[in-house]
């Protein structure tokens, strides 16, 4: 056995060995989990080569996000060819891809509900939900131009993210 040939005290060697048994009974249990799918086995060989695979496939991202975290792990130090990264490229864009954004319901959303879905200071969520107490609902986007305070051009961008439900 390799870890018998060097000079290590007992309680070591055995850390090292209980630590070489963790990883490798670990990556095939979460591998288990994993979508079968082409790109499967080189996200487990290249991913778990740092951190448990389960971290890697918690995100969801659109192709470019996945492949701006890629281009980062392997500046960390990531080991594998190109034609794995090509393949795990597309196996996590494919299996796990951006989840949708949830729509922000201009009529009743509070004001933190407001800064998070649309990208919102504080104070423009305030003096829209301030102009909406005052003045009732709003009918279409047009009606936030109304609004004192607020960069228009700023949700006018993000009304695809708006309802008026």
């Amino acid at each position: 056995m390799f870890l018998a040939s060097i000079p290590l005290r007992p309680a070591i060697r055995a850390s090292l060995l209980f630590a070489a048994i963790a990883v490798a009974t670990v990556a095939p249990m979460a591998a288990q989990n994993l979508p079968d799918a082409p790109g499967k086995a080189e996200t487990v060989k290249v991913c778990s080569g740092c951190h448990e695979v389960t971290r890697a496939t918690s995100l969801h991202l659109d192709r470019a996000g996945w492949q701006s975290e890629m281009e980062k792990m392997i500046s960390l130090g990531a080991k594998g060819s190109p034609e794995d990264f090509e393949s795990i490229l597309n196996y996590l864009s494919k299996n796990y891809p951006a989840e949708e954004v949830p729509k922000v319901r201009i009529n009743s959303a509070r004001p933190i509900e407001l800064d998070a879905g649309l990208t919102l200071r504080r104070s423009e969520s305030a003096a829209i939900v301030a102009y909406r107490s005052k003045h009732g609902p709003f009918k279409s986007i047009e009606d936030l131009k109304n609004v004192p305070g607020i960069d228009y051009a700023h949700i006018l961008a993000k009304k695809d993210r708006i309802t008026f439900e």
